[in-house]
């Protein structure tokens, strides 16, 4: 007991002599658990919760040189933050995760070279301990920088390019397209133009291959005048869908690389006189909250968000904890609604 009274806070050697293990065992349980056999890391667990210790993460971050914060960049334009509603869904998702770890994430956007010049500076001084890169564009290089300076990074989407030297999570995009390009056959479509994403996006081509796939597989030649590029954004799927509407009036359905695009698309063929079902259908990508502000309601592919998130934020901190990058794609769900 102090002189004031007050009990000092409880150690991490207080910690180790309740589990009746070494310092060193309980530091290796704080820093990622490696190297600890089951059922130390169990006794250890229960002596932090028996003592009430909590970790002294200042001074943690002097000892190891690493900043235990974690980066959330993204690399687009500021707007695109706003208007897009997936990357908040993911910026929200990657915050309860990280909560759980008692882990900060910090929002970064870094949509010009200026701005990643000043972000790259930041993070590789070793204010953050790991990123987590959000829609990153082939032949960005901001992966690249921040791998050579032996940050921890996982990306959202597989990496183009850089699939080999990056961790990533991403959705299954190719199978999920197959599977709308699939369903709007089954429906009788047969005229079925699509807006595509970037082609230097992960969901840009992938989405067009799984699209070229399931026709193909159907015998239905892909008529070029139904490929018509988007850049994710609402007014984006307003002029694809203007273009495809003066290319190919026959156009009986499109798949929208996007819901956010797939809500331009109805916008210009509700504007052209068009009824979605009946004389065009509709079709989005990701299930986003702007799935649901659509009239009719959209059919989509579901995405699932929470667990991308809470996988990326695994995926980083095994690399963070020293593990090799890795690999997961998460599968996609049909959702049927009202508009195809």
């Amino acid at each position: 007991m102090s002189s004031t009274g007050r009990r000092r806070p409880p150690t991490i050697h207080d910690v180790a002599r309740e589990a009746g293990v070494s310092r060193g065992t309980v530091s290796r349980v704080l820093n990622g658990g490696h190297n600890v056999s089951p059922a130390s890391a169990d006794a250890v667990n229960a002596a932090i919760r028996r003592t009430g210790y909590v970790v002294n993460r200042h001074a943690r971050s002097l000892i190891t040189g690493r900043s235990d914060s974690v980066a959330f960049l993204l690399t687009e334009p500021q707007e695109r933050f706003f208007e897009d509603p997936n990357f908040n869904v993911l910026l929200r998702g990657c915050t309860q995760a990280l909560a759980a770890h008692d882990i900060p994430l910090l929002l970064m956007i870094a949509g010009n070279e200026p701005e990643r010049r000043r972000i790259s500076r930041f993070i590789t001084a070793g204010h953050v301990g790991g990123v987590l890169l959000v829609s990153s564009h082939s032949g960005n290089p901001m992966a690249e920088r921040l791998v050579k300076a032996g940050i921890p990074v996982v990306a959202c989407g597989k990496p183009l390019g850089q699939s080999r030297m990056l961790a990533y999570v991403a959705a299954d995009d190719r199978d999920g397209a197959r599977e709308m390009v699939g369903h709007l056959i089954r429906t009788g479509r047969r005229r079925i133009a699509t807006v595509t994403g970037p082609p230097d996006t992960p969901g840009g081509v992938e989405r067009l291959a799984g699209y070229r796939e399931t026709l193909a597989e159907h015998g239905m030649p892909v008529d070029e005048r139904l490929v018509v590029p988007g850049d994710y954004s609402r007014s984006s799927g307003e002029a694809a869908a203007a273009e495809l509407l003066r290319r190919a009036p026959d156009t009986d359905a499109v798949f929208v690389a996007s819901d956010l695009m797939a809500l331009g698309v109805m916008t210009a063929l509700e504007q052209a006189g068009r009824r979605v079902p009946e004389d065009v259908a509709v079709a989005g990508f990701d299930d986003s909250p702007a799935a649901l502000d659509s009239r009719p309601a959209l059919t989509t592919m579901r995405v699932q968000w929470d667990r991308m998130s809470s996988e990326m934020v695994r995926v980083l901190l095994a690399r963070i904890a020293g593990e090799e990058p890795s690999a997961v794609i998460l599968p996609t769900e049909l959702v049927r609604r009202d508009s195809a």
